[in-house]
């Protein structure tokens, strides 16, 4: 049986591999999947190359917060030396179903600054929908980290004010975050870091991201392959 026009491969991108529902998700009024994440995640990080910055994949994060032994995790989490790393974004999903793929119904943002000594998460939510997951993570991660960070729950996170677009605050304040970072985020007072940055993710800028990301990928799409 041939493959639905859905599940068609459309773009190879470092290690991601997008396909064509993911145009249709990011068409039309939906919530961002996992790959639309990774893929992002991946894109700021050919944007803002640093050794010093990680942007976990979203199945990464998932598995750190679900997995059944935490004490496993150490082979696991090497290769992503948070030991060395001065920021680290993670995705934060509300589902707790190992059994179901891309699974869940909210994302929110946790970032970690060594220069602040401080794990900081950003939820669009009103009501910090997320808090339990992203404390899940924050406790797991700690360890990995070398430090003896803080947890703060950002209260001026700017709010989304529909229920599909919790996916694209994430993607735009870990753009804001890699942003500051990149430009003054080792210089700037560690009580201030990138928040007073947050004003730039307006309910607008977002709903134009959605459209950036989209042209984005049809503009790779289109790009001519190089020749190895």
């Amino acid at each position: 049986m041939a493959k639905s026009k859905a599940d068609e491969k459309i773009l190879s991108y470092n290690d991601v591999v997008l396909r064509r529902s993911d145009l249709d998700i990011l068409n039309g009024r939906n919530y961002l999947n996992d790959r639309i994440i990774e893929f992002y995640f991946s894109y700021l990080s050919s944007l803002f190359p640093s050794e010093d910055i990680v942007l976990v994949p979203p199945s990464i994060a998932f598995w750190i917060k679900e997995c059944p032994d935490p004490a496993s995790l150490k082979d696991f989490m090497e290769p992503f030396h948070f030991s060395l790393m001065k920021l680290i974004l993670l995705p934060i999903s509300d589902n707790s179903n190992v059994c179901m793929a891309e699974g869940g119904s909210h994302w929110s943002l946790l970032a970690f600054d060594r220069n602040s000594n401080m794990f900081v998460h950003h939820d669009s939510s009103s009501w910090c929908m997320n808090e339990y997951h992203s404390k899940q993570v924050y406790k797991v991660t700690l360890p990995y980290t070398a430090s003896n960070a803080n947890y703060e729950e950002c209260p001026n996170t700017p709010k989304q004010v529909n229920g599909y677009d919790c996916g694209m605050y994430v993607l735009a304040i870990a753009r804001v975050i890699c942003e500051w970072y990149a430009s003054s985020g080792t210089q700037d007072d560690a009580d201030t870091l990138w928040f007073s940055r947050l004003e730039q993710v307006s309910p607008s800028a977002v709903s134009e991201m959605r459209k950036d990301i989209l042209g984005l990928i049809k503009g790779l799409m289109a790009a001519p392959k190089s020749v190895a």
